[in-house]
């Protein structure tokens, strides 16, 4: 899947120019740096991530209304339970 969603990416943002501050050229410069790669790869790294997040997001939200939809859901107070436990862990 990532290397479909990359070709994909590429291909629909070609020539597409992303116009930084100074401050923020400055700041990309020495995180990649520190990263070992240069500021173009580190940004287009970053925007290949978060579209692969965005569409692993999308899909656990669709798998939840269709659980939903099939009334396969918790009540609030089992969630609210849960959800305590998560915070104490």
């Amino acid at each position: 899947m990532k290397n479909l969603l990359h070709s994909r990416f590429l291909s629909i943002l070609k020539g597409i120019e992303v116009h930084f501050t100074a401050e923020q050229e400055a700041q990309l410069a020495q995180i990649a740096t520190k990263s070992g790669t240069d500021p173009e790869r580190l940004v287009k790294d970053a925007a290949l991530r978060l579209l692969e997040e965005e569409a692993r997001f999308r899909a656990a939200v669709r798998e939840g209304i269709a659980q939903a939809d099939r009334g396969e859901f918790i009540e609030e107070e089992e969630m609210d339970a849960r959800f305590e436990q998560m915070l104490r862990s």
